[in-house]
């Protein structure tokens, strides 16, 4: 029979409404890959000569870069800005009285607290002090960030929409509560591609403090490439077992083995390639690849038999137990040395609704050491003048008490989105400063507040994209991390 006419009658009308757009897709595919890539592709005998053909976009870098890689150093719950960095001499005035009138007049808070009005001030729980040339103030309960605020900006007017964590996680990291687009890591995976030919472009890795009540859950869509070919999506290394999962070969597969598997495979993925024209396949195609790579790459990058003793002393006790935040901190470092673009570090535990005097010294104890260290690692080593380091949550804590002022072991504070505090280290911004203002009790922005969305348009910036044109069609407009929103904040770049 002839081949033509055998697939016509062997084609389901579910394969047809499958192919039917094939034209497009191959449109698509050309534009994401490249006609040469897509060519070389489809050629190919091999994976290895096709492997990973996502270089970043032609036109990027938009202007003159000054950052190569980020390090987010991500705080899932939302770390107490009057608590740690935002000192306010007022809450300790106001201690046990109500909210003074028109703090909180028509906010809106989480379900815990409903109406703010009439809830008690609540001061600082433990001193602040100033430190360093430039004067900043920070709690007792980060000695070791007090002793790098020379090397920090601060901005203490960030202010963001939503009130509830994972909303505000997502809105933070994709630029919409609603989870499906693509976050930030995913977007410079997409638009500047890889340095590294052996360890992904976006790695993740998650923590939380021992035996902590207030965890948050790590969802996948916090790292996800959204509508974005999933090539670019971030890759999460466990904090236990094989770093990344399936990495080692099953009992009784060589890596010779390994590779003549993946060679067969390859070619029949190119076929349905051919065939499909869908760019799922060439992620398949290439992420097998990588996979394979990684193989080798994976274990060199966790041996941490080759760091000194004084560099592990830096970082603190827990650093050799994988899945600690003090372990990620080193690994995120040697990432960026092997040329990982965006590394994600999330950990949880900071939602201390009833625990500010007990898990939040935990957190402070697990996290302010590894954090400054890794800013000391990155300077000793000349990476902090191509890296920079974001350090913050999704949001602040109320400066007013959850629960019952006369029980100090259950003092707590709520979900706070109107004003809260990150700092940044590294690469283009300056240093030693502090942008932008609360007002006398950290309820409300006074000076300079900075979005989410100016946030993530200072991070492109720095990385040398103009927010409002890196974007991507999708079911029929053109979206950006930023939506429609987004400015840079000129007045904290070098």
């Amino acid at each position: 029979m002839n081949p033509v006419l055998e697939h016509q009658l062997q084609t389901t009308r579910r394969q047809l409404l499958g192919t039917a757009g094939t034209g497009i897709g191959t449109a698509a595919l050309a534009s994401l890959l490249g006609t040469e890539s897509v060519a070389a592709t489809a050629s190919s005998s091999g994976i290895a000569s096709s492997a990973n053909p996502i270089g970043g976009l032609p036109e990027l870098p938009h202007l003159s870069p000054k950052v190569k890689n980020v390090i987010y150093l991500f705080q899932n719950g939302a770390p107490t800005h009057v608590d740690l960095f935002d000192y306010k001499p007022r809450l300790s005035e106001l201690h046990g009285q109500p909210v003074p009138p028109g703090f909180v007049d028509g906010k809106r808070f989480s379900t815990m607290t409903g109406n703010a009005s009439g809830k008690l001030m609540l001061a600082p729980v433990e001193p602040f002090h100033q430190h360093g040339h430039c004067g900043a103030t920070v709690s007792e309960l980060m000695p070791h960030t007090a002793q790098i605020v020379d090397k920090v900006c601060f901005i203490k007017g960030m202010h963001t929409d939503a009130v509830n964590h994972a909303p505000a996680i997502s809105f933070l990291l994709s630029g919409s509560q609603i989870p499906g687009r693509p976050t930030l890591g995913a977007w410079l995976n997409y638009g500047l591609g890889s340095e590294a030919e052996d360890l992904p472009a976006f790695v993740v890795m998650t923590s939380i403090s021992k035996n902590t009540t207030c965890g948050q859950i790590f969802y996948d869509f916090y790292w996800g490439s959204g509508f974005l070919p999933s090539q670019y999506q971030g890759v999460k290394f466990r904090g236990g077992g094989d770093p990344v999962l399936y990495l080692s070969n099953p009992k009784g597969m060589t890596r010779q083995m390994r590779r003549g598997w993946l060679d067969d495979l390859a070619k029949l993925n190119h076929m349905k390639l051919q065939q499909q024209a869908d760019p799922e396949i060439a992620t398949r195609i290439s992420q097998y690849e990588m996979g394979f790579r990684m193989q080798a790459s994976v274990p060199e990058l966790t041996d941490l038999t080759g760091e000194s003793k004084a560099t592990l002393d830096m970082y603190g006790p827990s650093v050799a137990e994988r899945g600690t935040f003090a372990h990620n901190c080193l690994l995120a470092r040697r990432l960026v040395e092997r040329g990982t673009r965006f590394v994600q570090l999330m950990h949880a535990g900071w939602d201390q609704h009833n625990s500010l005097t007990t898990e939040l010294y935990t957190q402070c104890r697990d996290t302010d050491q590894p954090s400054a260290a890794l800013i000391r690692d990155l300077e000793q080593r000349g990476l902090l003048d191509e890296t920079l380091v974001v350090w913050g949550g999704e949001f602040g804590r109320t400066p007013f008490l959850q629960g019952d002022i006369n029980n100090r072991p259950r003092w707590g504070r709520d979900h706070h989105p109107y004003a809260f505090t990150i700092w940044m280290a590294g690469a283009g911004v300056k240093p030693g400063i502090t942008f932008g203002a609360s007002d006398e009790l950290g309820i409300n922005v006074a000076t300079d507040g900075v979005h989410v969305h100016d946030l993530q348009a200072t991070i492109l910036h720095l990385l040398g994209i103009d927010h409002e044109r890196l974007t991507y069609r999708f079911q029929g407009r053109q979206f950006r991390l930023t939506d429609v929103h987004g400015e840079v904040v000129q007045n904290i770049l070098t």
